[in-house]
C-alpha cells in the first residue's frame, strides 16, 4: 500500500502521544496538538524525484516516499495546508528538555533544499505506521514520553526511540469546494494609528499601503513621522500577488510585470481577500487566494488567518477568479471528515 500519494493531504499522529503534528500559528514552529479537525494539522504531500529537477513528482503522480537510501529520490516533502511552508530539519538544537535538533517550517525557495527532504521508512508495525528519516539517520520524533509537561514538543534526533513512529491518516478532499474563511478579526474600539499616523495621499484602501523603495518597510517611515504610529500601528508584511489566468497558469517569477505588491497590516484573511478583490475589481467571495511557500513551492489555498509571525517579510499570493477552470481545479482537505 502506498502510504503517501502525490497531491493528497494527510495527518501525522504520534503513535505514543496520540497527538498530531501541528503547524503553529507563528508560521514557523512545529509542535504536537490534540486538535484533529484543523488545517494546522493537515499536510499536503509533495513527492519529489531528485532526477526530474522540477519537484513535480515521480512522473505518475504516486509514490510511497521510500526511495533508494543511496539514490537521489523520490523524496517526501510535506507542506502545511494552513500556511504553505515546508516541514524542514534544522541544525539548531531543540529547545530545553527536547532531544536532538529543531524542526521548523520554511520556504522552498531554491531548486534543491536538503532541509525539506524526508523519506518514509517502514516501521514493521502496520502499513500506516512510518518513520520519517532526514539525511543519513535523523528521524522526526515526538517528545515528552516521561514528562507530560513537555508533551507538545517535536524534534529531529538520531537516537532510536518509540517516539519516532507516526501513524499516517489520509484526509479526503472536500466535496463542497472552498471552505468559509474566518470572519474579520476584532479591532480596537479606538484605532489610535488613524489619529497619529500620516496616511499617504496615494492610499486608496484602508489598512494597506503602497511599497516604497526600501525593502519590506511601510510607506511612511520618514524622520518626522509621529512616534506614536510605531506604537499603535498593527504589525505588517509585504503582500506580493498575481492574478492567475483562467486555466490556472501564472508567471512564476515574482519580478514579472504581472506581480503587484502592497503593505498589509494585521492577520485577517477576510480583510486580505477584500483588499485583493478591490485591486482586481471583483466581489470579495469571487476569488480564491493561494499562498506560495517559496519560488519552488506548490500553491496552498489560504483559508485561515495569516500567521502570527513573519512580520516585515513577504507573503506571495496567487489569486484565482471564481467560475474559471483554475479556480474549480483547487482542492481542499476535509479536516472535519471522520
Amino acid at each position: 500500500m502506498d502510504r503517501f500519494q502525490d497531491g493528497q493531504h494527510v495527518r501525522l499522529r504520534s503513535r505514543v502521544q496520540r497527538t498530531y503534528l501541528h503547524a503553529d500559528d507563528d508560521g514557523e514552529s512545529v509542535t504536537l496538538s490534540q486538535h484533529r479537525a484543523s488545517m494546522n494539522a493537515a499536510w499536503a504531500v509533495h513527492i519529489y524525484d531528485g532526477g526530474d529537477g522540477d519537484g513535480n513528482g515521480d512522473g505518475d503522480g504516486n509514490g510511497d516516499g521510500d526511495g533508494d537510501p543511496d539514490g537521489d529520490g523520490p523524496y517526501l516533502l510535506l507542506h502545511s495546508a494552513a500556511y504553505g511552508r515546508y516541514l524542514s530539519a534544522t541544525a539548531t538544537p531543540a529547545r530545553r528538555g527536547h532531544h536532538g535538533l529543531r524542526p521548523e517550517l520554511r520556504d522552498y525557495d531554491q531548486p534543491e533544499v536538503e532541509a525539506i527532504k524526508w523519506r518514509a521508512v517502514e516501521s514493521g508495525f502496520a502499513d500506516d505506521v512510518v518513520l520519517l528519516r532526514h539525511g543519513e539517520g535523523h528521524y522526526l520524533r515526538a517528545n515528552g514520553k516521561y514528562l507530560p509537561w513537555n508533551s507538545t514538543g517535536v524534534s529531529v534526533d538520531d537516537k532510536a526511540s518509540s517516539m519516532m513512529y507516526w501513524i499516517v491518516e489520509p484526509i479526503p478532499f472536500r466535496e463542497a469546494g472552498i471552505p468559509a474563511i474566518p470572519g474579520p478579526l476584532p479591532t480596537p474600539l479606538i484605532d489610535l494609528s488613524v489619529i497619529f499616523t500620516r496616511r499617504g495621499a496615494e492610499r486608496e484602501i484602508r489598512g494597506i499601503e503602497p511599497i516604497p523603495g526600501e525593502e519590506a518597510m511601510p510607506a511612511d517611515h520618514s524622520p518626522n513621522r509621529p512616534i506614536f504610529s510605531a506604537i499603535f500601528s498593527s504589525p505588517g508584511r509585504r503582500i506580493r500577488f498575481v492574478l492567475a489566468l483562467e486555466d490556472g497558469p501564472y508567471p512564476e517569477d515574482p519580478e514579472d510585470d504581472g506581480w503587484q505588491q502592497f503593505w498589509f497590516r494585521g492577520r485577517s484573511a477576510f480583510s486580505l481577500r477584500g483588499y485583493l478583490a478591490a485591486h482586481i475589481d471583483v466581489d470579495d467571495p469571487n476569488v480564491a487566494m493561494c499562498v506560495r511557500g517559496g519560488r519552488h513551492g506548490r500553491l496552498t489555498p489560504l483559508v485561515v488567518d495569516l500567521p502570527d509571525g513573519g512580520y516585515g517579510g513577504t507573503l506571495e499570493i496567487v489569486v484565482f477568479l471564481a467560475g474559471t477552470p483554475g479556480y474549480d481545479a483547487l482542492r481542499y482537505p476535509d479536516v472535519d471528515a471522520q
